[in-house]
């Protein structure tokens, strides 16, 4: 009895905070509703039963609908932040408020590599959402999500959970800017772009994607939002510029992972290794090399290559940025001056070679220095692995950066010249049988072509 009379009042005051919340964010939070329009004609010509129907129906058209959420981020401008798969291709958007207003809605611009939008609706008496800071999060802390799942009737739905992990990314797409908060609080089909806030009621990420671990479209405890503080330069950019400015650094870059950190020789896992260099980039300029392992940019730690990625794309190009990195296990520091991220930037990191592209990794004549870079004992003979696309077949039959090819089909190789004449000719048939060695021993693996 003692306990229970001892636990009520922090239950209540907990419940009030919850409430509270709810009450101070959800006037702030929009339903979203998307309207694409689709001629049928063009996926009915050359029905086998074209014949038998009539030419109108041919000129129906029918309509895709999608549901998503929204937040105010600025009352006075009318402006909504949400995600890019909500609105992206839409020929209509209406934007319902909580207390059932509507208005249409027009796309200011959208991000689809951060799967952030703005939109914009004409209307006053609109409330803001007050903008957290997301790098203060911490694993562990209470958050709300407030969305409208399933359907527009469960508007303004409001679910709690914690915070499970930061930093994810490879979530969506490699090719995306990923550094999701994950969160156990539940969201579903419809809370995509709405709010999660923290216990003071601030915007600290915009919900995105779940993972539903199976055919099942409902939430499995495992959701994924957007931090705030990438939410807030993408925002600026869209509203001020229409599209997002990012910079580049001209690298190709992989985690490093344990067993390549041991073979470096290194005692940290953070960081990210440089497998290439694109030619005439801001890294090739400011003196950074293959095999670099960037641990530090401007003053912030890197713990892995998606944290790279993005801290380099949010920062502004034209500026001087402090680099700290690891060559042959030495702390040297490099100034780099960044630049603005080409429409195309794999157009100027085309490799060299057309086979090349075609296999998804590189080869190198056996050096000094990748010998010990890799680890590789001096009496090797073959060529070196040296960067491989991880999307790949070569990647998924087990090749790695720091192989040793020493045969192609039956004939041992040396050199990169040897080793394309070889391939060229066993890869007439459909597969290629290559000879790895990696460390002690030696493989057979085979790619198809």
């Amino acid at each position: 009895m003692s306990i229970s009379w001892t636990q009520n009042p922090i239950v209540k005051q907990f419940s009030n905070a919850f409430a509270d919340v709810a009450e101070k964010v959800n006037p702030a939070v929009v339903t979203i509703l998307a309207v694409k329009e689709v001629q049928a004609e063009k996926y009915h010509r050359k029905n086998p039963f074209e014949q038998f129907l009539p030419e109108e129906f041919f000129r129906r058209g029918f309509q895709n609908r999608a549901l998503g959420s929204g937040v105010i981020v600025d009352g006075e401008n009318g402006y909504i932040l949400t995600n890019n798969h909500v609105v992206e291709g839409m020929d209509e958007i209406t934007v319902k408020l909580i207390d059932k207003r509507e208005y249409k809605a027009e796309i200011v611009g959208n991000d689809p590599k951060s799967d952030l939008a703005i939109i914009q609706i004409e209307a006053i008496d609109l409330v803001a959402i007050e903008l957290g800071n997301s790098d203060e999060l911490r694993v562990g802390e209470w958050v709300l999500a407030i969305g409208s799942p399933f359907t527009e009737n469960l508007s303004h739905s409001v679910t709690a959970g914690i915070v499970s992990a930061l930093g994810r990314s490879n979530i969506i797409s490699n090719d995306n800017y990923e550094n999701f908060i994950q969160t156990d609080t539940a969201i579903n089909p419809g809370n995509s772009g709405g709010a999660l806030v923290n216990l003071k009621g601030e915007l600290i990420g915009i919900n995105t994607a779940i993972a539903t671990g199976g055919f099942e479209r409902s939430n499995r405890g495992v959701g994924f939002s957007i931090p705030v503080n990438m939410a807030k330069k993408v925002m600026a950019d869209l509203i001020s510029e229409g599209r997002v400015i990012r910079s580049w650094l001209g690298v190709y870059i992989q985690d490093l992972d344990d067993a390549t950190a041991r073979a470096l020789g290194l005692d940290t896992r953070d960081g990210a290794l440089i497998g290439d260099v694109v030619k005439n980039s801001p890294a090739a300029k400011g003196g950074i090399e293959i095999g670099d392992i960037i641990t530090i940019f401007d003053g912030k730690d890197i713990t892995g290559s998606a944290k790279l990625k993005n801290i380099v794309s949010s920062s502004k190009p034209d500026k001087r940025y402090k680099v700290e990195l690891l060559r042959d296990g030495k702390k040297k520091k490099y100034f780099i001056t960044l630049e603005e991220l080409p429409d195309d930037p794999r157009t100027l990191a085309r490799v060299e070679s057309d086979v090349e592209n075609e296999l998804g990794f590189r080869v190198e004549d056996v050096s000094s220095k990748l010998l010990r870079e890799y680890n590789i004992s001096k009496d090797v003979k073959g060529v070196i692995v040296t960067i491989i696309d991880r999307r790949s077949a070569a990647f998924s039959a087990g090749l790695r950066p720091g192989d040793v090819i020493t045969r192609v089909g039956r004939q041992n190789v040396d050199n990169t010249n040897l080793f394309y004449e070889l391939l060229d000719q066993e890869s007439r048939g459909d597969t290629v049988l290559l000879l790895v060695k990696r460390g002690d021993g030696s493989r057979f693996l085979t790619l198809d072509m």
